[in-house]
This record gives C-alpha cells, structure tokens and sequence, in this order.
C-alpha cells in the first residue's frame, strides 16, 4: 500500500509515480535543476551555435535536432551526430576540438537571461526547507560560476553535477543518480525540473519524480513519451503545483 509522508497531497501524478516505482513513500527532500532552458533562457542561442559549428564542419544538424539532443554532452552529440554523417567514430579528442568551436559561436552571444519566475520557485522550494541543485549536460566552467553568483542563497555550491563528473551523461541515469548522491536524497525524496527529452528520460530513469516544463519548441508529447510525470508550461506553473502539494 503507497502513502505519503510529510503531509503532502497525494495528486493523481503522485500516485501514479509511486505505483509505476513501487514506492511505499513520497517525501522529497531536493528538487534537481538542469541549467539550460531550465535556469536560463539559452536554448536558442545553444541551437543556433550548434548549427552553425557543425556546418563548418559540413555536418547538418538543424536548430530543431539541439533541442532533440539537448541535455547530452556536446562532445556525445558530436559523436553520434556526426559520426552518424561521416560514417566513422570519432575520438574523443576530435570531438572536444569540435565542441570548443561551438562554445565559441555560443559564448559570443553574451550571457542568457534567466527563465522567467524561476527566482519565485526557488523561494517557494527553500520556503519548504528542501534542498536545490543542479544537474547540467554542461561542462563550462564560467557557467558553473554564474550560476553559483546569479542564485547564492538558493542553489547548493555543493549539489552541482557538471558533465565532468561523470562518465555517462543523460539520457543515463548517472547525471541524477550523482546529484542524489550530493544531496544525500532517495529518488522518491528527489524532485527534477527538466525540460528535454533525454534529460526527462535520465531523471525518469534515475526514480526521481520529473516535472518537465516545456520551454522550447518542441511538442509536450516529446516530454510525456519520455515518461515526464507531469508536463507545466512556465516555472510559474510548477510553483503553483507546489503549493497544492
């Protein structure tokens, strides 16, 4: 029989999370945040700067298909996106060359703004005593940082897991398995907020219960067949849930 802990509101999504995991509790402790169209309005720029650093390097790769692969790390999508193209593998070493290049494009964008609202849920979360991290496919230093400056107070410096620490990155579980690690939670105690569909896929793999909030383009079935238990519009609307439960 599933129950609730911690005078929670047993919602529909709720129980369906518990019966699917066979959980006998829901009691979250941490949500986990990607970065990119999560924390940031980013995406865009990421997609254009992906399109454009593969096309120097003749590669297709359209704006629509970064946010298909987004959450994976970049030199993982170098390798299986144009690996695919070229018909060989392609080293590590290549790939990092051809990922430098695309921070580059993205860097000279100057820096996103921050999703809208987002500020207002993380007040909400930490009202609730929970702890905040953040699980990004990102392994850019001077991102890392701005995070820790833009949300001191909110975020913990000490649950943040970048694509250097780990060797396997999302669609695997391992991304969130080591920011339940740092934030010493359960899945059933582990809130994600994503909003890709390998980043769904990592976090609905890992146990955690994934709210996906759909801030790009693509179609809320692309999160939903992924397995996302429960689809939000805007971090003002998953803010609002919070407070019903």
């Amino acid at each position: 029989m599933t129950h609730v802990c911690h005078h929670i509101t047993m919602t529909d999504e709720i129980k369906t999370y518990l019966i699917k995991n066979n959980f006998q509790c829901f009691s979250p402790k941490a949500v986990l945040f990607d970065m990119d169209g999560v924390l940031y309005d980013s995406m865009p720029n990421h997609a254009i700067a992906w399109r454009q650093c593969m096309q120097e390097h003749n590669v297709t790769m359209t704006e629509e298909e970064a946010y298909l692969y987004e959450g994976m790390r970049g030199v993982e999508t170098i390798q299986l996106v144009a690996g695919k193209q070229w018909g060989r593998t392609i080293s590590d070493e290549e790939a990092h060359n051809i990922y430098n290049r695309k921070t580059e494009i993205y860097q000279a964008f100057g820096p996103a703004e921050m999703i809208p609202a987002i500020k207002d849920l993380h007040k909400a979360i930490k009202a609730r005593g929970w702890k905040i991290g953040v699980v990004t496919g990102s392994g850019q230093g001077s991102l890392i940082e701005r995070i820790k400056s833009d949300f001191v107070g909110y975020v913990s410096p000490d649950i943040i897991v970048t694509a250097n620490d780990v060797n396997r990155g999302k669609p695997c579980p391992d991304p969130y398995l080591k920011g339940m690690i740092k934030a010493e939670t359960q899945p059933y105690e582990t809130i994600v907020v994503e909003n890709a569909p390998l980043g769904v896929r990592a976090a609905v793999a890992a146990g955690c219960f994934t709210i996906a909030v759909n801030t790009g383009p693509l179609p809320d079935e692309a999160l939903k067949k992924e397995g996302a238990n429960l689809v939000l519009p805007t971090m003002e609307a998953v803010r609002q849930w919070l407070e019903k439960v």
